[in-house]
């Protein structure tokens, strides 16, 4: 596969920190689209650096929308979907250069992520596979405002061994903002449609917790695996929470 055939979407928002690895590992490429929902950081004066990064600018609108809005943005059929935090590795890129891509095909590889510098293969977070690699003609995003995926129905579903490295927190800080920004969108996606109450959201962090660190292996992974599977525990418990709260809302208008 000609690489000038593949266009790379990078959503970004405040992305400064790895922006520079993840394009400069997307140089071979012709084409990679800068999705930017109102960055205040460095982002885009390091996106000019690259002659093959386009800078698009538009809001947010939920992770499934914009993913499609950002493809409409691309100039070539073949679209590979990078987050922000995602470095396509070496051997990826010979693999893609080297393929020959069905377009009633989408294209999954596995994702290696770390926390604290290490390789995290606990708590669901190993073996990480997505689909990143479709044709803008035959699929696309779901709506989903989070929780995103590539359509596959009636597609074939191929798998690259050549892996993603990514890195999605390096502090509290990011854990919290993630938390905050994810909950309000899966309450906002579900409101109306799912039920949900206090009881509920608690029952649902206890699971989650218990799910991560026992039955995920988190319990093998020392602190990081711990700090992971409150993380979940408490994303759980909020969703679930403001779900409550925003059915609420809608039962007294």
């Amino acid at each position: 596969m000609d690489l000038n055939d593949i266009s790379v979407t990078v959503l970004t928002r405040n992305g400064e920190r790895h922006l520079k690895e993840v394009l400069s590992a997307l140089v071979p490429f012709g084409e990679v689209i800068i999705y930017d929902t109102e960055s205040s950081d460095r982002t885009l004066e390091i996106a000019r650096r690259f002659e093959n990064a386009y800078v698009v600018h538009a809001p947010f609108i939920g992770y499934g929308p914009t993913h499609n809005m950002a493809t409409a943005s691309t100039n070539n059929d073949w679209v590979l979907s990078i987050n922000g935090n995602e470095l396509v590795s070496e051997e990826l890129v010979k693999a893609l250069s080297e393929a020959t891509l069905d377009p009633l095909a989408v294209y999954s590889f596995p994702r290696l992520n770390y926390y604290n510098g290490k390789l995290i293969k606990w708590c669901g977070w190993h073996p990480d596979r997505k689909i990143k690699l479709y044709n803008k003609q035959q699929t696309r995003f779901t709506d989903d405002t989070v929780h995103e995926s590539v359509m596959t129905t009636g597609m074939r579903i191929v798998a690259f061994q050549a892996p993603i490295r990514r890195t999605p927190y390096h502090s509290m800080d990011d854990f919290l903002q993630k938390m905050q920004s994810y909950s309000s969108l899966y309450a906002e996606q579900n409101r109306g449609r799912k039920n949900s109450s206090l009881p509920r959201a608690w029952s649902r962090s206890v699971g989650a917790f218990l799910r991560s660190y026992f039955l995920k292996g988190g319990i093998l992974g020392g602190y990081e695996g711990f700090v992971i599977s409150a993380f979940q525990a408490h994303m759980t418990y909020y969703k679930y929470l403001k779900l409550h709260e925003v059915n609420k809302k809608l039962c007294l208008k």
